[in-house]
């Protein structure tokens, strides 16, 4: 038997036999909105082995349709480093013999190496969902374990509502973990499946179990108090060697144990280098990759991994990571495949701007002149809506702009014009005219006039301006609009506020967002389309 006692050392931590069991394909697939193809399903295990997870759970076999194809497809599209593949099932029925229960017979035929069963642990539930009595259900979990042993699988069985059930009756959950060893099973998972646990009470009971067992004790928390992962970290530190999560926490209601947290806190926290070397550093990358294959944003200030994880606002906090990054980060953000981010606003301060610039490569040594009316504008410009935490091409630009030798404007405008035309069929025309003046090879200016139609005004305006400036400014003919953002400031009644506005723009190279802020929403899209124009040609030119 492994335990990882908390006075265990660094070094004999190494040597610790630990689990990390994903759950994303099954658990995970209950969340809200989530809908996985089987490509989706065999792409996130991909990336779950490239983080290095010891076990993925594929799915429910025989129960779902989608899961029997995919362990069916991933015996030939799926290779595995590091993980183990998991089929999910559940014990044999109520009065049914292990070897005719369909469902149990789908677990060995889907080919995985490791099945995972769900058993019922607590009373209640035995008698009531189940309809059976606690003895039946006993010979229930033996027999399936045994069943799937003898049939050359390794066992997991997940102990559902484990901790409700020790709550009225500390004894059966316990006598259903070691009938499952006593079957074969090399696991006995603990399950928090309402949500409901604090951190000291799993320690206590976990504490208390792993006393009374034998076997190696797992833990499976959902997140309904906002405590999975610190929920997993205090069963860690009772006696648990097998943890169980989802990525990004994804799972039914609030979600489940965050998988990266978990990994990142055993590995970084607590001593366990429970993934082989190198996979640490692939966490950010894979965590969003996994939200995009799910269809959900990326949590921004997902510990560890979002990208606002060692993102520095306050400027007292600029000042000592000037000093030293170690002052305000919990660890180096690399370790995790992330990076430290400083944030412009009316919040910073001088240190703030010069680490930004460095960030963004514009040396600003020497130059305190110009960082303090840096500061001094930006402070002003919030005050009137501006915000460049998202907008690092505007901020850049503003940067640029009050050093020595910054370039000049690429035209000087000398108006525009936007309209839109509803026609009685149905259809909307916008249709935008610029008109400007762009400085020539001589040294002289050419007046430019051009008229472009477009989806809206927005995109109307920015085709026209473009074209206005591509012959003085090829690089532009590959710079196209990506998104477009609104927000309403400072709502007055009716029609009356302050509109901001994000552009995304793109070209080959990359992509980049600049913003615009004014009483009228096209004036505030010239000023976000005229910085994105901008940072094209000083970048790509």
């Amino acid at each position: 038997m492994v335990t990882v006692p908390p006075d265990l050392s660094r070094a004999d931590r190494a040597e610790v036999d630990f689990h990390v069991f994903d759950t994303t394909l099954r658990d995970g697939a209950q969340r809200e909105g989530v809908s996985y193809s089987v490509a989706d399903k065999l792409a996130v295990a991909r990336l779950l082995d490239e983080v290095g997870v010891g076990f993925i759970e594929g799915g429910w076999p025989g129960a779902l349709p989608k899961d029997t194809e995919f362990f069916a497809r991933a015996r030939t599209e799926l290779r595995l480093r590091h993980a183990q593949l998991v089929a999910f099932g559940a014990t044999r029925k109520a009065g049914v013999r292990v070897e005719d229960d369909p469902q149990v017979r789908a677990l060995v035929d889907a080919g995985a190496p490791v099945v995972c069963v769900v058993a019922k642990s607590d009373p209640r539930h035995v008698r009531e969902a189940l309809r059976t009595t606690l003895e039946e259900n006993l010979a229930m979990v033996a027999d399936t374990v045994a069943f799937l042993v003898a049939a050359g699988r390794r066992v997991f069985v997940d102990c559902e509502h484990f901790f409700d059930g020790y709550a009225a009756d500390p004894e059966y959950g316990v006598r259903v973990l070691e009938t499952a060893f006593a079957a074969g099973a090399e696991v006995g998972v603990m399950c928090d499946t309402n949500g409901g646990m604090l951190p000291m009470g799993v320690h206590r009971v976990v504490t208390d179990v792993r006393a009374r067992t034998s076997g190696r004790l797992g833990i499976h928390c959902q997140d309904d108090t906002g405590c999975a992962v610190a929920n997993s970290l205090a069963a860690v530190e009772a006696g648990v060697t097998h943890v169980q999560g989802t990525a990004n926490g994804y799972g039914e209601r609030a979600g489940n144990a965050d998988t990266f947290a978990l990994i990142a806190n055993l590995v970084t926290k607590m001593g366990l280098p429970v993934v082989p070397e190198g996979c640490l550093a692939e966490l950010s990358r894979v965590s969003s990759a996994i939200a995009e294959l799910a269809n959900i944003a990326p949590d921004d200030h997902q510990p560890y991994v979002g990208v606002s994880a060692f993102a520095h606002k306050a400027g007292l906090h600029a000042s000592a990571i000037k000093i030293s990054p170690e002052l305000y980060n919990h660890l180096d953000p690399a370790v995790v495949g992330n990076d430290m981010r400083i944030l412009v606003t009316e919040m910073a301060g001088r240190a703030s701007v010069e680490l930004k610039g460095r960030e963004l490569g514009v040396d600003l040594a020497g130059q305190a002149d110009a960082i303090g009316r840096v500061v001094d504008q930006v402070k002003v410009l919030e005050a009137d809506g501006w915000s460049f935490e998202a907008a690092d091409a505007s901020f850049e630009l503003l940067l640029r702009a009050q050093l020595p030798g910054a370039p000049a404007p690429l035209f000087e405008l000398e108006s525009y014009r936007t309209t839109v035309e509803h026609w009685g069929n149905g259809v909307v025309v916008s249709e935008a005219t610029v008109k400007v003046h762009v400085p020539t090879e001589d040294g002289g200016a050419e007046r430019v006039i051009r008229t472009a139609e477009g989806n809206g005004p927005v995109n109307a305006l920015d085709n026209a301006l473009r074209e206005a400036l591509v012959s003085r400014y090829p690089v532009l003919a590959g710079v196209s609009l990506a998104d477009y953002k609104v927000r309403i400031l400072g709502w007055k009644g009716g029609t009356s506020a302050t509109t901001r506005v994000l552009v995304d723009s793109r070209d080959g190279a990359g992509e980049w967002t600049t913003v615009g802020v004014h009483d009228n929403i096209v004036e505030a899209s010239w000023h976000a389309l005229v910085d994105a124009l901008t940072y094209a040609v000083r970048h790509r030119s």
